[in-house]
């Protein structure tokens, strides 16, 4: 969490109900006291539902590829559990029994059984203490509000909460009924069992996802309906872009209590001029380049007041009326497009730790003719890891099909492996050179837009639209990079090109030639497209 102590943008005293409290700090903590055990999964990110939907097929085929003749709806409904645990707790109580019921109906497999009952029971348990936790987080949100309630702005409003997800959800269901219901077409025992568990699988998973549009629709209706709680906080927009709630008094935005996916509410007046139309899409192409510019630099945005409508607890649904990032800006009425998540403590602690690490110190380059990046070590260790189990596959592959795969491969491998061992970037004094297999691009030092080293990946952008975004790929190993205090070639590139286009003292002076400026990486794709051929060709 950040800790800058800059003051947050102020919400206009006119736009705060009248007596509506502060969310502050002591109160603040009775609410994150009241979040479940640490073992109990609540998620915190849509990465990590997504991870339990792909550890869940897992779990499903598991029992159709260890025990014979299993009903394929028990091994979809055995997947299940942990994924309704993770998005719908309020569903555990009637999966997990329905789940252990259907198990143990004539001719049970005693051993599936007992993993189902096992596997209930524990989801079972952890979705009770989920939904004991939102009803304690509920009384200490109604106690910070003091009993001071207020409407919800512009309540008359169509509400477009679960529209999406009611049609994502009927496609999903419907897709995976049709595949386990067409599950006997195929011949192979194998595929029939696999198609027919992950069909039933994906039903289940679409009926989730109509049954959280159903309550998160019905939940927003009800805020709409009467006054309800307010509370003033503290809000930003993380590098996700999904909202950070905090306690009012916490003005070095340290611990976030929740996150919330909002939306802005849209303006209804179209009686504006074209001039004004002209200046508001102007403003929003303003508004949209610091948002990317954000996004790339991974940064969360600028804390602002504003007031909470709604009671907020694990899985709720909320109103925000949250002061503009533009000091001059109206305050703006925003409304949650997702269920509220908590923070745990742990999480605010990796997330703290994450912000305050140390940024290595890169040399400041010295100001020279010209200077160039170029493919390193990573990178040949990356191509040579491909073209290693691309020859495997090559050698054990015969007949046809070895053209038919080697050809796919080739096109794709060449392309990919030309970039991989040939990119290059060149500074001068005009600004960055790259070359490429059919063209080279430049950016001028005053045309770009983001220099990011994150994770894998090395990218370069232009605020010109004419500019192809350039990226480079490799395999990164952190831990090992830190205990050889290797600095990795990416990031010191990032690090110098950055100090080049923020220091104009550091750039280079000079010019590179024609000839340098066009040359073009295709020489190289047409080699690896001969050497694979051959390679195809002469092994056995």
């Amino acid at each position: 969490m950040s800790t800058n102590p800059a003051r947050p943008s102020p919400l206009p005293a006119s736009a705060i109900p009248d007596g509506c409290p502060s969310w502050d700090g002591e109160q603040a903590r009775r609410w994150t006291d009241a979040l479940p055990p640490r073992w109990v999964p609540v998620p915190g990110k849509t990465d990590t539902v997504m991870a339990v939907v792909v550890l869940g097929m897992g779990a499903a085929l598991l029992p159709v590829a260890v025990l014979e003749d299993v009903p394929y709806l028990v091994a979809a409904l055995f997947g299940l559990q942990p994924v309704l645990l993770v998005a719908r707790p309020e569903a555990v109580r009637f999966a997990a029994p329905a789940a252990v019921l259907i198990a143990a109906a004539p001719a049970p497999s005693w051993p599936l059984v007992l993993a189902c009952a096992a596997l209930a029971g524990l989801c079972a348990r952890a979705a009770e203490m989920r939904l004991a936790a939102r009803k304690r987080q509920r009384e200490a949100a109604l106690g910070a509000a003091g009993g001071v309630t207020a409407p919800v702005p512009y309540a008359e409003r169509p509400v477009p909460r679960g529209r999406g997800l009611a049609w994502f959800g009927s496609v999903v269901t419907v897709a995976g009924a049709a595949a386990s219901a067409t599950s006997g077409l195929w011949d192979d025992v194998v595929d029939r069992e696999g198609i027919g568990t992950c069909g039933l699988y994906l039903a289940g998973l679409g009926l989730t996802v109509l049954l959280s549009a159903v309550l998160g629709r019905r939940r927003a209706v009800a805020l709409r309906r009467e006054p309800v709680p307010v509370l003033r906080v503290l809000v930003r927009e993380n590098a996700d872009v999904d909202t950070e709630v905090f306690a009012a008094d916490d003005v070095g935005a340290l611990r976030p209590l929740f996150i919330v996916p909002t939306q802005e509410l849209d303006d209804e007046d179209d009686d504006e001029g074209d001039e004004d139309e002209e200046a508001d899409e102007e403003a929003d192409e303003e508004e949209l380049r610091a948002l990317l510019d954000r996004l790339d630099d991974d940064a969360p945005g600028p804390l602002r007041e504003a007031v909470l409508y709604g009671t907020p607890y694990d899985g709720a649904e909320i109103v925000l009326l949250a002061a503009d990032e533009d000091p001059d800006g109206p305050p703006f009425v925003a409304y949650s497009t997702g269920p509220v998540r908590p923070v745990s403590e742990g999480a605010a602690r990796r997330a703290l730790r994450k912000e305050r690490r140390p940024v290595v110190a890169h040399p400041v380059p010295k100001a020279g003719a010209v200077r160039r990046w170029r493919a390193g070590w990573p990178d040949w260790l990356s191509a040579t890891a491909v073209v290693l189990w691309a020859g495997q596959w090559a050698w054990s592959e015969t007949g046809v099909w070895r053209w038919i795969l080697g050809a796919v491969l080739a096109l794709c491998g060449a392309w990919l492996l030309t970039y991989w061992v040939g990119w290059r970037i060149t500074a001068d004094s005009s600004g960055l050179w790259f070359n490429g297999v059919r063209r080279t691009q430049h950016i001028a030092w005053d045309h770009i837009r983001i220099v990011r080293c994150k994770g894998n990946e090395l990218k370069i952008d232009s605020r010109r639209a004419t500019f192809a975004e350039w990226s480079a790929f490799t395999l990164r190993w952190r831990w090992l990079e830190r205990k050889l205090g290797i600095v990795h070639p990416y990031e010191r590139a990032a690090a110098e090109i950055t100090a080049m286009w923020k220091d104009p003292e550091v750039r280079p002076t000079g010019g590179i030639d024609a000839r340098e400026r066009d040359r073009r990486l295709w020489p190289v794709t047409l080699a690896l497209l001969l050497a694979w051929t051959a390679t195809l060709y002469f092994i056995p």
